[in-house]
């Protein structure tokens, strides 16, 4: 027995000794396969979002030129004319440029933003026509809207729109002319101006991600934000229904930037805040139409807070405050509506169990 024992001795030992390093050697591999290969880990975003922009770049670089031609020429054609009427506008102005600049940035803006509300408003209100009300992302809610909270709401957006929104029109307009002239007498050229507009969509996702993010902190969310979020279903002229020191921060700042920052012509400065005003209240409008860009991103932030931060989900995606998004009917939904099906019924939400 003793010797059995002696002998068995050293060979259980290192048998043990073996099974210990497989077993670490599996813990290690299981570890470093959980590591490489988590879903909706910041690396996996990474490549994901260089796979995206790294695609679009090559489009571009393959096709710009041709897009490019075929809409300089119609700038070409139509050139002429734009340089004639902004030289009878600058000549007119001449020596008040401050005037020019204010009416620029605040005239045709405010006819972008109330314009484009007009209709959704009378929607909203009215309930009417149901071929748009048909597209409703959340067919539970606004229909109609509350008049008192509307109101509400609308004695706040005018006060954002022309008080702090002018005061910063203001500020703008000294910042632009201390490092050159906003109102010069020549327009930009049709590809510097098109340059103008990407980086300003870039540097506006940058900016309004962190500085959201920011507003929903505990403390800042509980003073600020939360008056935005009271609409859980948002309409659109609620896109700048927002506590004052969040519309600067927020809804101002990542806006006005990229034109202080570039020095940009009077004219690029208006076409942006058009655009981002548009493309703000389509974002906040509650209905899915055809052919517009999908809402159904900023609608489902409104409907669960701590999701969807950003303005194209860039950002979002990179630090997976889009994942819960990403598992959700409406991000199946989130696509060009290319017909005139809505997509609560071509992509229905599933049904619970008993129903």
């Amino acid at each position: 027995m003793s010797v059995e024992t002696a002998a068995s001795g050293p060979v259980m030992q290192k048998q043990r000794h073996l099974v210990r390093s497989g077993a670490r050697e599996a813990g290690g591999s299981r570890g470093s396969s959980g590591r490489q290969e988590g879903p909706g880990g910041l690396w996996d975003s990474v490549k994901k979002a260089g796979f995206v922009i790294g695609s679009g770049i090559l489009f571009l670089a393959a096709f710009g030129n041709s897009l490019t031609w075929h809409l300089q020429r119609f700038w070409g054609a139509s050139g002429d004319f734009w340089q004639n009427l902004w030289t009878k506008l600058y000549v007119a102005y001449e020596g008040h440029d401050a005037s020019l600049f204010f009416l620029g940035t605040m005239l045709a803006p405010t006819l972008a933003f109330w314009g484009s509300n007009a209709l959704l408003l009378w929607v909203d209100i009215t309930g009417t026509p149901s071929f748009i009300t048909r597209y409703r992302i959340q067919l539970d809610k606004n229909n109609p809207v509350d008049p008192a909270k509307l109101r509400q709401a609308l004695k706040c957006v005018l006060f954002n729109h022309v008080v702090i929104s002018g005061a910063m029109t203001v500020v703008v307009y000294y910042l632009m002319s201390w490092r050159g002239n906003p109102c010069g007498p020549e327009l930009p050229t049709f590809h510097w101006a098109l340059m103008e507009l990407a980086a300003f969509s870039i540097l506006e996702e940058i900016l309004f991600y962190y500085s959201h993010r920011l507003f929903h902190q505990p403390s800042l969310y509980k003073h600020y934000h939360k008056q935005h979020h009271e609409w859980t279903a948002p309409i659109g002229v609620v896109s700048i229904y927002a506590h004052p020191l969040e519309h600067v921060i927020s809804n101002l700042l990542p806006v006005v930037s990229g034109p202080v920052l570039l020095g940009s012509h009077l004219s690029t400065t208006s076409l942006w805040y058009c655009v981002a005003l548009v493309s703000t209240t389509i974002s906040h409008c509650g209905y899915h139409l055809p052919f517009l860009p999908s809402p159904e991103f900023h609608d489902f932030h409104h409907l669960r807070f701590n999701q969807c931060f950003g303005v194209f989900g860039i950002l979002d995606r990179l630090h997976g405050t889009d994942s819960k998004f990403r598992q959700s009917k409406q991000y199946e939904r989130h696509t060009l509506l290319t017909s005139f099906t809505p997509l609560n019924e071509s992509i229905p939400d599933t049904q619970k169990k008993g129903q």
